[in-house]
């Protein structure tokens, strides 16, 4: 039986092509969400850019027919804007639920008047939906571009190899692939089934049909060390300039951030394949947002990126006879290191740098898409996220763009992706990660 999908603002601006997501059932669109749309399009931001294609795209849809009455999509369903019942010209106001209460009138009546069609509101908002469930209405969040944290590629698996094929790998750094299905960059323990204290670390070439020793790195990297095999297959994965893009996925103190921090700066004071270290995160406040703080748009900025300048300072401190008297304000000046906010990103073509995005779990798709699109010739993008501790309201674990990247990403050459699993940070830190 044909559905009636009715649709909320946060939807369209979470997914513009949601209107083609629902097959051959009716989407309906009440007139207050095109008025939401209209007050969005004129923002410089991600939301403004899904606003004005949402507007161009019903735009196109009424050359076929009057939307008020219904015109077909290319999915095989159609799209109608609807209005209050009661008061069609009632023009829109906000605060104080009125817009989701008048959704949720309009809801009312379109069921009311043909009970024997399914009728399903579908939002982002919580509160909303709760509402529709407290009136009888059925209520669903948009879940089409879901990742579910179960079901997400973790980058790495375990294979069983007889104590001569391990040796042989010892020697000559490499092995013929065994048969099985596996990702590009994909990493693997190897394990000999008859001695479990017999083991080797190898990445997956998938293409060349081998398994590869991993970049050698005991000595650690700008004096940090791995201290577990994650460690080992991320920096294997930043230290190589054929992989260039790398997600790395934890919990807080699994070394994400300081590992990619470590990895670019080596290649880049060692005269590497990058000029530049630029390091940059959404700037999403948990307390009083950026304009409530004094200062320039520096001064402003240092509470969210102060967690960056720190482990750079533990960096140079940690190798100041290799790395000279340097420190983080005098590699900021010479342009060796940038920090800079996100909102900086957008309309730049950024060229032989090792870019770092920390807390990538808070971006949307569209969000992470913009970055991925600013990347030019031979820069390394390193995205660092924990899935887990989501800051913006509309989007979660299952929805946030980091997702979609190691979703996507999985069978493409150029990238790699480790899930971080045991904390490193100290006792105290790992079992607050896992029990509070």
């Amino acid at each position: 039986m044909s559905k009636r999908f009715l649709l909320d603002t946060n939807v369209l601006l979470h997914d513009p092509k949601a209107l083609l997501a629902f097959e051959d059932n009716a989407v309906l669109l009440p007139i207050y969400v095109i008025e939401e749309i209209d007050r969005f399009k004129r923002q410089l931001t991600g939301l403004g850019e899904n606003a004005r294609w949402i507007s161009r795209f019903l735009d196109r849809l009424r050359r076929q027919g009057r939307l008020s009455e219904g015109v077909p999509l290319e999915t095989g369903g159609s799209l109608k804007v609807v209005f209050d019942p009661d008061n069609p010209q009632q023009p829109i106001t906000h605060g104080n639920g009125t817009v989701d209460n008048e959704i949720l009138k309009i809801a009312r009546h379109i069921r009311d008047e043909d009970p024997d069609v399914p009728l399903i509101l579908v939002t982002k908002d919580v509160n909303l939906r709760i509402k529709a469930d407290a009136l009888g209405l059925a209520a669903e969040d948009y879940e089409t571009d879901r990742v579910r944290l179960d079901d997400l590629y973790s980058g790495q698996t375990e294979l069983e190899l007889g104590a001569e094929e391990l040796d042989r790998f010892r020697e000559a750094g490499e092995l013929p692939l065994v048969e099985g299905e596996f990702f590009p960059n994909e990493y693997t323990l190897l394990r000999d089934p008859e001695d479990e204290s017999n083991t080797a670390l190898a990445r997956i070439d998938v293409f060349g049909g081998r398994l590869l020793a991993l970049t050698s790195s005991s000595e650690g990297v700008q004096g940090i060390r791995p201290r577990n095999k994650e460690q080992y297959f991320a920096l294997d994965a930043l230290l190589d300039p054929s992989i260039v893009l790398v997600t790395l996925m934890g919990k807080a103190g699994t070394g994400k951030t300081l590992l990619a921090l470590a990895a670019g700066l080596e290649q880049v004071l060692s005269d590497g394949p990058y000029r530049h270290l630029l390091v940059s995160r959404p700037t999403f406040p948990m307390g009083k947002d950026i304009g409530y703080l004094p200062g320039n748009v520096a001064e402003k900025l240092n509470p969210w990126m102060q967690p960056i300048f720190d482990n750079l300072a533990l960096l140079l401190e940690g190798r100041r006879s290799r790395n000279g008297d340097r420190s983080v304000s005098e590699l900021i000046r010479s342009g060796t290191v940038a920090v800079e906010p996100l909102t900086h990103i957008r309309g730049r073509s950024i060229p032989q740098q090792f870019m770092l995005v920390d807390e990538a779990q808070n971006l949307t798709p569209l969000e992470v898409k913009t970055i991925l699109t600013r990347v030019g010739d031979h820069t390394k993008l390193v995205l660092t996220g924990d899935p887990w501790q989501i800051d913006t309201p509309y989007i979660d674990s299952s929805t946030n763009g980091f997702n979609h990247v190691v979703q996507h990403f999985r069978d493409v050459p150029l990238a790699a992706h480790i899930e971080l699993r045991k904390g490193e940070r100290s006792k105290l830190a790992e079992y607050a990660a896992n029990l509070l």
